[in-house]
């Protein structure tokens, strides 16, 4: 801020002499002074760059541009008209400076949720200390109108939380104890006492501003393209001005070498590609802000544009198109009590964070003493092991039961089967169900509408539920009873039939998505309940669950790509047209300014609507 109001400063002193130039006497050669000092008042800074990128060995740039286009217009006598194209190229880049200034602004707003403090409360009381000094396990408590500072659980109190920073979700959500709660969202209206469960670096809020900070790294194609262009755009056309300068009058007879090198110069002012290396990256930036929005953050403006070409979205269901919420719905034991069977499952499940394991806990509700569990081993796709009690239990889907090679009888039903077996035998069944979101389906059809060719699903689960999912969210294909490797495998398969042109999402949030997230053209997490692993993996994250939003992160990168063509087609269409007004004589210095500057200014103000894009 204050680089730029020195910058206007500096405008505003050289427009005033300059301006004063045109109505000084004659006298001692003072409207010439006073033009050469209004050019050194506004171009001095423009100079010292152009010098020190040279001797860095970065020659040809819009500084060099303007600095040797104004030295030949001193140098032919053309004293305003040097002064001018100086004035109104740093007026352009005082405007393009604002231009980015106010994205990243709306940007930084927009993510504004980095926590200055936690009340951490101790023995003595409460002590405010950094986020970062918080353990797990540690208790703290939030104020109405505090942001949340570290994720947790609830463990004392009620409140209405404003989660928009982090969802984007407007309407507040009413938490109570035992809810969970995500760093970066504003406790409203309630006193709350939060027991932690990570550390500050593996929080939500940390997580969320290290993608969105990392975000411009990954360039899309098209950045990569102007950044290649530019390199060698520029030298060319300095060749083609020095061409022009030096060739018509050498082999035409009776043509002025001044003439030609005010051409050449007027060539160079028009030439430079400021409109294109400023409002193409701004404009993913713009998209990238306008994502992180609607609660979907995207890890690079490569991520952004590769969406728009999406062809094949691939589904897991638990947890993606799923709640991922499961129920206990039935109990069938053998040989044992139906409240044995249960504390058995809950006792093998407790370090499982799987959101069966967390439904059969939920549905024993007694206290579990962990001193008893021991040889614990969560098993991807199969299920828990655990001793509890000195007795071996296995708890997951039946090919849990065949890989340890334990007699079970088959169960046909609709929901989630949860085999149990202790020290070796079948001990009976649960039966989980698992409930559709409520966007899901309109998610699909969604997709659909925005030029999605094929969606499928894959799933670890029984083929009598995979299909009753697909068939009631209509989707076209579904894969079931998969492992992880047969998940990739799947995906494989898929991405060998999809067009060259075209890209394969692949959407999930379990540990077990994770090579498969890696694997895809591109992976999108759910990053409310996914996992670290799948969080990590993906090119998206998606903070809200909702698998609609894949259809809004698509109409957001359509419409980033549609203002980024409009910015290229009319700063090229306009440049050419006065670079050869230009080498015919036939545009001043000041048609050059409006085909620099004045492209530049149009180009960054359509590039900034890409933050401004709604649903």
């Amino acid at each position: 801020m204050k680089k730029q109001k020195k910058q206007l400063f500096k405008i505003i002193v050289a427009a005033i002499i300059f301006c004063g130039a045109f109505f000084a006497p004659n006298i001692w050669y003072l409207p010439d002074v006073m033009f050469l000092l209004s050019y050194l008042v506004v171009g001095l800074d423009v100079i010292k760059k152009a010098l020190r990128n040279i001797v860095n060995g970065q020659v040809f740039d819009e500084n060099f541009l303007m600095t040797l286009a104004t030295f030949g217009a001193v140098a032919l006598g053309e004293y305003s008209e040097a002064v001018g194209v100086m004035l109104f190229y740093q007026i352009g880049e005082l405007f393009q400076s604002y231009a980015v200034n106010k994205s990243r602004r709306s940007v930084a707003a927009l993510m504004d949720i980095r926590p200055d403090y936690a009340n951490l409360k101790t023995k003595d009381g409460l002590k405010t200390v950094s986020p970062d000094e918080v353990l797990p396990g540690d208790v703290i408590v939030i104020r109405p109108g505090e942001r949340i500072p570290l994720d947790g659980e609830i463990v004392k109190g009620d409140s209405l939380v404003d989660t928009s920073a982090i969802t984007g979700e407007s309407v507040p959500r009413e938490l109570g104890v035992g809810s969970p709660i995500v760093s970066g969202c504003v406790n409203i209206n309630g006193l709350l006492e939060v027991r932690v469960k990570s550390v500050y670096a593996e929080s939500t809020v940390s997580k969320i501003l290290d993608l969105v900070e990392n975000s411009t790294v990954k360039k899309a194609k098209v950045e990569q393209f102007i950044t290649k262009f530019a390199r060698y755009y520029t030298p060319a056309v300095v060749l083609l001005a020095v061409a022009l300068a030096v060739l018509p009058p050498l082999l035409i007879t009776g043509e002025s070498f001044a003439d030609w090198v005010y051409r050449a110069l007027t060539f160079l002012v028009i030439s430079c590609p400021c409109a294109l290396v400023i409002s193409v990256p701004l404009s993913f930036f713009g998209g990238i802000g306008a994502a992180s929005r609607q609660g979907i953050l995207v890890k690079g403006g490569n991520y952004l544009q590769a969406l728009s070409e999406a062809e094949i979205v691939v589904f897991d269901k638990t947890g993606t198109l799923t709640k991922g919420s499961f129920s206990v719905v039935d109990v069938n034991p053998e040989k044992i009590s139906a409240a044995e069977l249960l504390k058995y499952a809950a006792y093998a499940g407790v370090h499982s964070g799987h959101p069966v394991s967390q439904s059969i806990r939920t549905a024993y509700k007694g206290e579990i003493d962990i001193s008893q569990v021991n040889a614990f081993e969560e098993i991807p796709a199969h299920g828990v092991s655990a001793v509890v009690d000195g007795r071996q239990i296995y708890v997951g889907s039946s090919r849990l039961l065949k890989k340890y090679q334990i007699n079970y009888p088959e169960v046909n039903t609709v929901g989630s089967v949860i085999y149990v077996a202790v020290d070796g035998k079948f001990a009976g069944w649960i039966r989980i169900a698992d409930e559709i979101k409520s966007d899901s389906k309109a998610a699909v059809a969604d997709l659909k509408t925005m030029g999605v060719r094929r969606t499928v699903m894959l799933t670890g689960d029984t083929r009598r539920v995979g299909e009753a999912v697909a068939a009631e969210l209509g989707l076209d294909e579904v894969c079931t009873e998969l492992l992880p490797a047969g998940k990739v495998e799947k995906v494989e398969e898929l991405l060998r039939g999809k067009s060259a042109s075209g890209k394969l999402i692949f959407v999930g949030d379990g540990l077990n998505d994770a090579p498969v997230l890696a694997r895809a053209d591109i992976g999108i997490a759910m990053g409310g309940i996914g996992s670290d692993a799948a969080v990590e993996a993906a090119d998206i994250v998606i903070m809200t669950d909702e698998p609609s939003k894949i259809a809004t992160a698509m109409r957001i990168s359509k419409k980033t790509l549609t203002i980024v063509k409009q910015n290229i087609v009319f700063a090229l269409a306009v440049k050419f047209a006065v670079l050869g007004m230009g080498a015919a004589g036939m545009a001043t210095m000041w048609e050059a300014v409006f085909a620099d500057v004045g492209v530049s200014i149009i180009a960054i103000l359509n590039a900034i609507r890409t933050l401004y894009i709604r649903r």
